[in-house]
């Protein structure tokens, strides 16, 4: 069984390699933003994923700013993505479910009173 916080790394990991797939020239402030996570977590996260070889960084040649880069996936980081998006979306799948399960006993126990209250009258 996977921890929770293994989740939450796996999770962190999926949006990353997402945003970054559609976003390669983001800053790390930037995507950090996007992510609600600090700088210091994002480079953190980004270098795990260079260190496996999912993302690599590539700095612009031409650029005036030399300290701007760019991250890409590589082709084994767009394989690892296809695999990370059908387990994400099954645990939210599994996620949704218990969390609709839960709204429908809350408002079952919501109205009960009311009913109970009606029917005392």
């Amino acid at each position: 069984m996977t921890s929770r916080q293994a989740h939450i790394q796996e999770d962190t990991y999926f949006r990353v390699m997402r945003i970054l797939q559609e976003n390669p020239d983001l800053t790390q402030r930037e995507l950090a933003e996007k992510l609600g996570v600090s700088v210091g977590c994002l480079n953190y996260c980004l270098n795990a994923l260079m260190d496996k070889g999912w993302v690599k960084m590539q700095n612009f040649q031409n650029s005036k700013n030399k300290f701007k880069y760019v991250y890409l996936l590589t082709p084994q980081g767009i394989a690892e993505k296809v695999a990370m998006t059908s387990l994400f979306l099954e645990r939210k799948m599994k996620e949704y479910k218990a969390l609709k399960f839960e709204i429908e006993a809350l408002k079952s126990e919501v109205d009960a009173p009311v009913q109970d209250k009606t029917q005392k009258v």
